[in-house]
């Protein structure tokens, strides 16, 4: 009996602990899972943050292509007497300089997201090549640019190309043609 007895106590006891190492399991079980829950959360806000920048940049992107596409506002085409350059020369006069202000105040007023090109186009006979009309064109533009900065125009918003005398408004068979030729065409987006 007594040896019964000490069985059935060997049994409980073992029972016993087998229930207590079970709840102290579901308490460690419980404690680990909160803590992966907590890193879950924070995981959670961390990649709800980054899809918060990641949703930001896509609409800059998205506003970015939209003024890179551009819609054509208007075209300036600085080419009267008063836009005139001299042969082969990039040398703005005072009454360019005067509507360029002018240019400058409309696109201020206007709107401030605007996208300016400027072309410069050479007559047939400046720049002794076709390279050096090129760059003539080129130098044109770029004083046009510099101007437009100065006054006020930021420059991440004015572009510049040469055409060089690859497209005349006038034929170069004569000083009234090739002069028309030598001009800077403004062109705006947005």
């Amino acid at each position: 009996m007594m040896l019964r007895s000490k069985v059935v106590l060997a049994g409980v006891l073992a029972l016993s602990v087998t229930g207590l190492g079970g709840c102290a399991t579901k308490k460690f079980v419980r404690q680990e899972v909160g803590v992966v829950n907590d890193r879950v959360s924070t995981q959670e806000t961390k990649l709800s943050a980054t899809e918060q920048t990641a949703k930001d940049a896509l609409a800059r992107a998205d506003a970015a292509g939209k003024l890179a596409e551009g819609k054509f506002n208007y075209s300036m085409v600085l080419s009267d007497d008063s836009m005139k350059f001299g042969a082969n020369k990039a040398v703005l006069s005072p009454e360019a300089m005067a509507r360029l202000d002018a240019f400058a105040d409309k696109l201020k007023s206007d709107n401030k997201n605007v996208y300016v090109e400027v072309q410069g186009h050479t007559a047939a006979n400046e720049g002794g090549s076709k390279q050096g009309a090129y760059a003539l064109g080129s130098k044109r533009a770029e004083v046009v640019r510099r101007y437009l900065n100065q006054k006020g125009v930021p420059l991440n918003r004015i572009g510049t190309i040469s055409y060089g005398s690859d497209v005349p408004v006038s034929p170069n068979t004569d000083a009234a043609g090739r002069e028309a030729n030598r001009r800077v065409v403004l062109i705006v987006l947005s």
